[in-house]
């Protein structure tokens, strides 16, 4: 008896140290989209503000597909150690998730643990377009219906679900283009083959500023770094709001220890004026929040979108 009470005593004492010496190897970030998007920008700032914190590099890894559902079910089965975390953004945890048919619910299947970011959606059109205001859509909406567009990254994106939501608010019936990413979606609206789009500003802000688009209003409150003084799309349609978000998560399992170390590495970052500039010139309002409200913020947004989802019927792919 007494020996075996030395050998569990022996056990807990080497494993204590294991657990307070992560990470021993480098950490990595599951990206469940493609190089050079938001998520992959937003996951390689961190990565790269972290290390130093953590004491070892931390890897970005891209695992696309399926609007971020690849990346997130691989991080979801991977083992809970706290050595893979996934970026998940707003989409993935909360729209893409919990649509029927959907391969993992990520929003179950994953821990949150800190966000750094908010992301603003904005209603854009072709510079040449006939369009100067949510008002002048809607009216179109409304006087040949199905006739005008929007166009999305895919069925059961944010930008889907973002025009599905006008919809359902302007009671209107216009209609969905989906494409294969947002880069033909863009293409065809400045051509005009499409009427509008609800897309992160991060990703169009160059578009904007070039003059390729015109945007005509925000989808959330806030004000966007880079156009402080857009008009709301809420002013026009009352009870519309999309906010987007670029979170960090880890297999459900993790040690708490484990998950308050990446936490902590992660806030300390955002301490840093030199990383939140950087992400504001990248096109993303930073804001930091822990575990407890990002899943806070999880919760109330999966709840939004379910509504959305069934009321416009919107299957996986």
């Amino acid at each position: 008896m007494k020996r075996l009470a030395l050998t569990l005593l022996a056990m807990v004492l080497s494993a204590a140290p294991a657990l307070a010496e992560f990470p021993d190897r480098p950490p990595r970030i599951v990206v469940g989209q493609a190089a050079g998007g938001s998520s992959d920008i937003i996951s390689r700032m961190v990565a790269e503000a972290i290390s130093g914190e953590l004491g070892q590099r931390v890897v970005v890894e891209n695992r696309p597909g399926v609007n971020g559902a690849i990346g997130a079910e691989f991080v979801a089965r991977s083992a809970p150690d706290g050595y893979t975390a996934f970026q998940c953004p707003m989409s993935t945890m909360a729209i893409t998730a919990q649509l029927p048919g959907a391969s993992i619910d990520a929003g179950a299947e994953l821990l949150p643990i800190s966000n750094v970011t908010l992301s603003s959606y904005g209603l854009v059109v072709a510079a040449s377009g006939p369009y100067r205001s949510v008002a002048d859509i809607l009216a179109a909406a409304r006087a040949r219906p199905g006739a005008v567009t929007f166009g999305s990254p895919g069925p059961g994106s944010a930008q889907h679900l973002s025009g599905e939501l006008m919809n359902r608010l302007a009671q209107v019936s216009m209609q969905h283009v989906p494409y294969r990413g947002a880069a033909p979606a863009v293409v065809d609206l400045m051509a005009g083959r499409i009427d509008f789009m609800m897309t992160n500003l991060g990703d169009i802000a160059g578009q904007v500023r070039d003059g390729s688009v015109r945007l005509l209003a925000q989808g959330d409150p806030s004000r966007f770094p880079l156009f402080p003084d857009l008009p709301r799309i809420a002013d026009t349609l009352p009870g519309f709001e999309v906010t987007g978000w670029f979170g960090f998560c880890l297999p459900r399992g993790t040690p708490q220890a484990v998950v308050a170390r990446w936490d902590e590495a992660i806030r300390t970052a955002m301490r840093s004026e030199a990383f939140r500039r950087r992400l504001t010139e990248a096109g993303f309002t930073p804001f930091y929040e822990g575990p407890d409200a990002l899943a806070t913020r999880l919760a109330a947004d999966r709840a939004k979108w379910l509504d959305v989802i069934r009321a416009a019927d919107v299957r996986a792919q």
